[in-house]
């Protein structure tokens, strides 16, 4: 997503020079030049790839000594500030959770810190040379912040989110896989490709629905 964003930017064709940026989650207790940190990310894969102002990017500010409940107060105050968050793009993890929301967390959660499930690192563990001190915690928005959000996107592709997808979609909804609050989202849109819809038992009609609306527009 982020490289055909700034392909586009790139081609003239969208600008991010009014844009403000929060980012769901950072990693706890790391500073943010660690190349590990989802800081240096976003900078390395888009923010220096595309003309937004760094000051108008934000994540949780997890530098060493910060106490997690005033970072978390902080976050939320300043999403306030600029009047919440229009459009909340997320990915979702084999287990369902959204952000680091990990499966049993409130769903009316408010961003604070987080302990990662074994698995969660563990499929992160890829990210991280055997050297490196992989994070067992993290910063998050909560379920309820990103609930707050006026828009919602959820892209997921691959088998291996299969499983997390039908819960999300088609069971009902629960803590044990927070994606599935979604469904009382007034605005949530998921994108996913063919097989990470392998499990889910609607899909025919769901592309019925998409054709149907399509047709509609073209009209």
């Amino acid at each position: 997503m982020y490289q055909e964003l700034s392909r586009q930017y790139q081609e003239g064709k969208i600008s991010f020079k009014e844009v403000i940026t929060f980012n769901l989650d950072e990693y706890f207790d790391i500073k943010p030049d660690d190349p590990q940190s989802y800081r240096s990310y976003m900078n390395r894969e888009f923010f220096s790839l595309i003309d937004i102002d760094l000051d108008n990017t934000h994540l949780p500010d997890n530098q060493y000594g910060a106490h997690p409940n005033r970072i978390g107060a902080e976050y939320e105050r300043a999403i306030r500030g600029v009047g919440g968050v229009d459009l909340q793009l997320l990915g979702i993890g084999a287990n369902g959770h959204i952000g680091f929301n990990e499966p049993t967390s409130s769903l009316v959660s408010r961003t604070r810190i987080k302990t990662l499930t074994r698995k969660t690192i563990k499929d992160n563990s890829r990210f991280f040379d055997k050297q490196e001190k992989q994070p067992h915690l993290a910063m998050t928005m909560g379920i309820g912040s990103i609930m707050d959000s006026r828009r919602v996107m959820l892209l997921a592709t691959g088998e291996r989110k299969a499983r997390a997808i039908r819960n999300t979609i088609e069971r009902p909804v629960s803590a044990m896989c927070p994606a599935s609050i979604l469904q009382f989202h007034k605005q949530a849109t998921i994108i996913i490709d063919e097989t990470a819809a392998v499990e889910l038992e609607h899909g025919e009609y769901y592309k019925w629905v998409y054709r149907q609306q399509q047709s509609l527009i073209e009209e």
